[in-house]
């Protein structure tokens, strides 16, 4: 895996960059475009794009990947310090996890209507849970949903 550091401190925007790059090889496998990293200390310290198709397993949406793969480089299950940045609004599943792992902070790109915890399809983010994760969406929206309907649209198109 490899780890991104610089000399200068990324912003929001170069995070969803790298979760971008994630969701771009999903496309390539004919997965859902859906890219996470997660960063401690300002470094990305994991990375995981969808596998559903290629796994044939519901649960391998790429913030769940991440999150075990964050929780194993740490050697820890408690993320209180840790940030992830995904270019979908995370789905109940995923969200339902991030509260367990105790992520700090969620970033995410595109809004998720159908099936988000956020501002979709339910506000899950918004209930009273011994742990509270921070959450912000719309960053490098436009590119993140642009991907996704692309999919989307070609997909059709092989139908």
């Amino acid at each position: 895996m490899q780890e991104m550091s610089c000399d200068k401190k990324m912003t929001h925007e170069d995070y969803m960059k790298e979760a971008l790059k994630e969701a771009k090889k999903a496309y390539l496998k004919n997965e859902t475009p859906i890219g996470a990293v997660a960063v401690f200390e300002d470094k990305i310290i994991a990375r995981a794009h969808n596998l559903r198709e290629t796994k044939q397993d519901s649960t391998m949406h790429a913030e769940l990947q991440v999150i075990q793969k964050a929780c194993k480089k740490l050697g820890i299950w408690r993320l209180e310090d840790v940030s992830i940045y995904v270019t979908l609004e995370p789905c109940v599943m995923c969200a339902g996890a991030m509260i367990q792992a105790r992520v700090k902070n969620v970033f995410y790109g595109a809004k998720n209507d159908r099936f988000g915890a956020h501002q979709g399809a339910i506000h899950l983010f918004d209930v009273s849970f011994n742990h509270q994760v921070n959450i912000k969406g719309g960053i490098l929206e436009e590119e993140c949903s642009s991907l996704i309907s692309s999919f989307f649209k070609e997909l059709r198109l092989k139908s």
